[in-house]
């Protein structure tokens, strides 16, 4: 691990964490010479987690059943796919060889295995063998999930088979603490859940071997659970995680000698944290709707859990999930979707496997049953309502505008010129906790959603380890919705999770009446270039304005004002006005005052023109950028909705206006 990596992270560290890392260190080098075999966490009987069984078989549709199916048979077939890739298909007869868990599909490497104490595999900087989360995917055991479901559902026994065969295997090549799969907690935890929820499905099902093999990893991973958690800094989704995983074996396994004592705790705990990184207005800490969703999904299925077990959770759990529900209620799309804020890395708990772009509005309407209220979408049918519960009773679209004060986010949802627009405008903090590893700079970005559909857009995350100059491009600046200063970001990257100086953003100013109008601003550009940044947006009759000022220098700066657009939307510049189409039609038109406009597509090395719609996936879209001189006065750019019917061809309509 390099140096500077280890400088810039003690940096973000204040004296209470940095003697709690020692400390910890300390005891992971003491850890390193201990026995860790298996023989050191007997597999005590596991329980299944109540409610989340009988649910399945009350609940599942004849669409149900084929969805897990279908589901089932890919992983019987010897396919495996995430983070937008495929691994290399293996053979029915053979579907979990030892290598398996410890195979990067993308570079064809082997990270080590039993052989390494899982902290001594310097995952954060290795390139030559992959990036670390590939293996991690598999690790999890999640494709256990649609196993376990097809054998309750269908009685099937070749998945019963699949499920023995890859505990089995996965227990021979991952000795307690040796190799890739021991040394995160997530990790841990994720892997934890699927297990508990093989063992609720068909736990009575499994061979006796199969049941002491679950106990066994049940067991070490709740002591590497308490001995390992994470802490101040890293305190954010991970903390969630792991304590859902102590909740919940702690649960399912009261004969070990720590459970009740571990499940109590956790349980507090999860209500603490839950308080922290939903924030009251239902914005997720870590700034990012998709992150925010999986810890609400963790939350979630221990509240169910806890509720179906006679003992609930404390009534402000509830209140924060279903705030969170009623956040995504006002941002998404008509298809579910939401703006792509900050970090996701399509990390789910309760899956089949399968690609879920509307993850959010799917924890949003599982919530909605958990509080026994309408949910904020209508989603199809997946695995996570099947366990939690989903509601086909939709409750009404929100429409006006919304503050959201705590977690820094204005929404526009209203007609204007015949059409329906939905537009989100960040003011927010960069992230969570001192390193902000999720957060992205992006104050005073916006996206813009025309008719339900994505219009102007934030272009995602693509890559975290291996990301390289891609994964400093979607989290700058410029790859967002907003202005750049000198083509500097606003916020300054200290590392692929890490910021040593962080904007600070504030709503100045917002007017509900007509002409609506918001006013923000934020300070990262103060200490290195002298100026404030303050946008306002001003609603129109025919869409709106956005200003932008630098405040601060009386002969300005140069700076770029750009604008991301959905895939599959042209963008056709005449003059200083640039067209967005939507196939034949004309969607909106950016009118720029003087300055150079350019249209960028498919740029390479860490440059725009791309966006991510899911984690490990690249795609070319259009990019309009203003450049020019901006200082207090102030540049504007107009946002003209096109009539619906106006379908004349883009540009000898630009053309008879005078463009």
């Amino acid at each position: 691990m390099s140096l500077g990596w280890y400088l810039k992270r003690l940096r973000a560290m204040s004296p209470a964490e940095l003697a709690h890392r020692v400390g910890e260190k300390l005891g992971k080098v003491v850890a390193r010479n201990r026995l860790e075999g298996w023989a050191r966490y007997p597999g005590a009987e596991v329980k299944p987690l109540p409610g989340l069984c009988q649910r399945v078989l009350a609940a599942a549709t004849a669409g149900d059943r084929e969805q897990v199916r279908q589901a089932a048979e890919g992983v019987l077939a010897g396919r495996f796919e995430a983070l937008g890739v495929d691994w290399p298909p293996r053979q029915p007869d053979d579907l979990f060889p030892p290598e398996f868990w410890r195979l990067d599909p993308v570079t064809g490497g082997l990270w080590p295995g039993a052989e390494r104490y899982c902290f001594d595999i310097p995952y954060r900087h290795e390139r030559a063998l992959g990036d670390v989360k590939y293996v991690w995917e598999a690790n999890r055991l999640q494709f256990l999930q649609p196993l376990a479901a097809h054998a309750l559902l269908a009685n099937d026994g070749r998945s019963l088979a699949a499920i023995e065969a890859a505990i089995a295997s996965w227990h021979a090549a991952n000795p307690p603490f040796r190799g890739l799969g021991w040394n995160s907690g997530i990790e841990l935890a994720l892997r934890a859940i699927s297990l508990l929820v093989v063992v609720t499905l068909v736990g009575d099902r499994l061979s006796a071997a199969c049941r002491t093999q679950v106990g066994s990893i049940l067991h070490a991973s709740a002591v590497w659970l308490r001995r390992y958690p994470s802490r101040f800094s890293s305190a954010n989704n991970h903390r969630v995680a792991e304590l859902a995983g102590e909740f919940l074996i702690g649960l399912a396994m009261p004969g070990l000698p720590f459970a009740r004592t571990m499940a109590t705790r956790a349980r507090r705990e999860l209500g603490d944290e839950t308080a922290r990184q939903i924030l009251a207005d239902g914005v997720p800490a870590e700034q990012s709707p998709t992150y925010g969703a999986f810890t609400a999904e963790f939350v979630l299925l221990c509240a169910s859990v806890a509720r179906s077990g006679g003992e609930p959770f404390p009534a402000l759990v509830g209140e924060r999930l279903d705030a969170f529900a009623r956040f995504i209620g006002w941002i998404q799309l008509d298809d579910g979707t939401v703006p792509a804020i900050g970090d996701d890395d399509d990390g789910r708990v309760l899956t089949l496997g399968e690609v879920e772009p509307a993850y959010p509005g799917s924890v949003a309407n599982a919530i909605s049953v958990y509080a026994g209220q309408g949910a904020p979408t209508a989603v199809a049918p997946d695995f996570r309502g099947l366990l939690l519960g989903r509601s086909v009773t939709r409750a009404r679209a929100p429409q006006g505008q919304r503050l959201f004060a705590s977690g820094g986010y204005s929404v526009v949802n209203r007609q204007v010129a015949g059409r329906r627009i939905g537009l989100v405008f960040d003011h927010a903090p960069l992230g969570y906790l001192s390193i902000a590893a999720h957060g992205h700079a992006d104050a005073l970005s916006i996206t813009l959603a025309v008719d339900g559909q994505p219009v102007l857009v934030d272009p995602g995350t693509y890559l975290y380890h291996s990301g390289g100059a891609w994964r400093d491009w979607f989290r700058g600046t410029a790859a967002h919705n907003t202005l750049a200063v000198a083509g500097a970001d606003q916020s300054i990257i200290a590392g692929a999770f890490n910021w040593s100086h962080k904007a600070r953003a504030r709503l100045v100013h917002e007017e509900r009446g007509e002409p609506w109008s918001l006013t923000a601003s934020h300070d990262g550009y103060r200490r290195r270039f002298g100026v404030l940044h303050q946008r306002s947006l001003v609603g129109t009759d025919t869409g709106f304005s956005i200003i932008d000022r630098l405040l601060g220098a009386a002969e300005g700066r140069d700076a770029e004002i750009g604008f991301q657009l959905a895939p599959g939307l042209v963008a056709t510049r005449a003059g200083r006005e640039v067209a967005v189409r939507r196939g034949d039609e004309t969607v909106l038109t950016l009118a720029f005052e003087p300055g150079d406009v350019r249209i960028e597509r498919g740029g390479e090395g860490g440059r725009g023109g791309r966006i991510s719609p899911r984690f490990g996936v690249l795609l070319q879209a259009d990019r309009i950028v203003w450049s020019g001189r901006v200082d207090g006065v102030g540049r504007t750019v107009a946002v003209r909705l096109a009539a619906v019917a106006d379908r004349t061809p883009v540009r000898r309509r630009l053309e008879a206006a005078g463009g």
